[in-house]
């Protein structure tokens, strides 16, 4: 069990390996940030169920260590999370600092996991799929050059969908889950933004 300063963000996910810049300006997070580089400089990204004051927390997050750091003169912070591991919250801490911490469990990764050949095709013809769709532009030379854990951790975090589905993902035990339900959201997504201008939420 370990003690992790919570970041709170909707819609924010970190995985181990990756990367997350944050801007930081609430006091009470300033202060998070502060007292982080004074200690181990690790913060937990983690998801409110709602977005609001105090909400209940989903019950798995992601630890990342601070690397980068701009301190602005007017106290804001620009920063740069490197991803840990995955955690799972036991029981909020009762504190005194304008912060919330957690007492949680580190969630061990498989960084040896591969897909099969079949399965990374699958993914890579509906990621294609699905940025044609979205309007993006891919570099996909890059993308089959990236390893898998890199390239489903990858996509799971920037891909646009609403929290719940990302928190599903950050959830999925193992990268043969992360992918099977990735590519199960491309396709709910993609469908769903032709049928809708709106788009659709799985919340």
């Amino acid at each position: 069990m370990t003690r992790i300063t919570i970041f709170p963000l909707t819609g924010a996910v970190l995985y181990p390996g990756l990367q997350l810049p944050l801007h930081i300006f609430e006091p009470r997070y300033r202060a998070m940030v502060s007292d982080a580089l004074a200690r181990d400089r690790r913060i937990g990204m983690i998801q409110p169920q709602r977005p609001a004051e105090g909400a209940p927390l989903y019950s798995v997050g992601c630890v990342g260590r601070i690397g980068d750091v701009e301190a602005l003169e007017d106290g804001r912070f620009n920063i740069v999370l490197s991803g840990l591991s995955r955690f799972r919250t036991l029981r909020e801490l009762d504190v005194t600092t304008p912060f919330r911490q957690v007492e949680a469990e580190l969630l061990p990764e498989d960084e040896s996991a591969v897909l099969a050949p079949i399965e990374r095709a699958s993914f890579e013809r509906e990621a294609r799929r699905f940025a044609e769709a979205q309007g993006h532009v891919v570099d996909w030379d890059q993308v089959g050059r990236l390893d898998d854990v890199s390239l489903i951790n990858g996509v799971s975090q920037i891909a646009p969908f609403d929290p719940a589905a990302k928190q599903a993902l950050l959830e999925a035990p193992g990268l043969v889950a992360r992918c099977e339900l990735l590519v199960q959201l491309m396709q709910f997504f993609g469908r769903t933004r032709d049928d809708d201008d709106e788009g659709a939420t799985l919340q």
